[in-house]
């Protein structure tokens, strides 16, 4: 018999991991033959809807969910005993007139306590993957309250800035979405974001060459991904929530599973000093996988517009990660 793996989803009555639990559970993840048990946790006052989630779970009758836990944040190393990941969904989002420093500190806090019951309850080779924003410094917080779980396995989630700079490419292109590869997003999920299409491609050619217009791509381009997601917020009244779920179904299949040749994959992650970012920032980066461990895609070349754009964005996670300095000690 195959033993289950124990998935963690923090937020999870959230619309978000409303959109989540239930491909996770249907085995889209970690494939049909693998059995998954699901903690799911949620704040106090949701535990209610909480259990309306897995009444429709229980309903669905996934042959490859072998269990659910509920746990309440106030409770965090229950709810995180024994799990191989973590999801972090669940955060306090960004208000009107609310400043991004503002938000860093206010989630603090519940990143401390995330990274040390990780810590303290966690199986032995978890990996985390944050996603409630401001998500690269929320995971930084939560990495340095962990410290004896290695900084390999923490990643905050830029997998919807890619996922929407592929489609944008595509769009523009008149191409299906699977002709674009090696798009990569390089240092903060925030509106300072590079999107990197000098080294993406579409079928086979430089994704510049395909798309013959500079001025759109340094414009246009870079400007919609940078703000989809306060478009959608526009459009919608409401945040993003199937798209945030696709992502991370993305992000966790390829954290898990190898990555296929001449490709990449975005996330960010504890920076070793490549490509000059500083080492300890989390920073999202192309990346490649056999599975178990990930490196950085190594010798890519950036000109000075890319230069300058990937110093903007390293500098920005400069000062947040100075914003919360104090709660980077356990």
């Amino acid at each position: 018999m195959i033993a289950p793996i124990r998935i963690a989803v923090t937020g999870a009555a959230g619309q978000i991991g409303y959109s989540l639990i239930f491909r996770i559970a249907a085995g889209e993840v970690f494939g049909p033959a693998q059995p998954v048990i699901l903690h799911l946790v949620e704040v106090p006052p949701a535990m209610g809807g909480l259990a309306g989630i897995q009444m429709e779970l229980d309903d669905c009758a996934f042959p490859t969910l072998a269990g659910v836990v509920q746990a309440d944040s106030d409770h965090l190393e229950t709810a995180f005993k024994d799990v191989n990941f973590v999801v972090c969904v669940g955060s306090i989002p960004r208000k009107q007139g609310m400043e991004r420093a503002d938000l860093i500190r206010i989630n603090g806090p519940i990143f401390t306590s995330t990274g040390r019951a990780i810590e303290t309850a966690a199986a032995s080779n978890v990996r985390v993957l944050v996603v409630g924003n401001p998500c690269n410094t929320n995971c930084l917080i939560a990495m340095n309250n962990a410290p004896q779980v290695p900084r390999d396995r923490w990643f905050a989630m830029t997998r919807l800035d890619e996922n929407r700079a592929v489609s944008q490419l595509a769009q523009k292109a008149g191409r299906p979405v699977t002709a674009v590869t090696g798009l990569a997003i390089w240092g903060n999920h925030s509106a300072t974001q590079f999107p990197d299409y000098f080294h993406a491609r579409i079928d086979g050619r430089p994704a510049a060459e395909v798309i013959g217009n500079d001025s759109w791509l340094q414009t246009e381009f870079l400007a919609t991904v940078q703000q989809r997601g306060a478009a959608v917020i526009k459009a919608r009244g409401a945040s993003s929530a199937a798209s945030a779920a696709n992502a991370i179904i993305d992000s966790l299949k390829s954290i898990v599973r190898p990555t296929a040749a001449n490709t990449c994959f975005s996330a960010a992650v504890c920076s070793d000093g490549s490509y000059g970012v500083d080492a300890g920032l989390i920073s999202s980066f192309p990346l490649t996988t056999d599975g178990a461990a990930w490196r950085i895609v190594p010798g890519l070349e950036h000109g000075p517009f890319a230069r300058e754009k990937l110093n903007a964005t390293v500098a920005e996670l400069r000062d947040e990660r100075k914003t919360v300095e104090d709660l980077l000690k356990k």
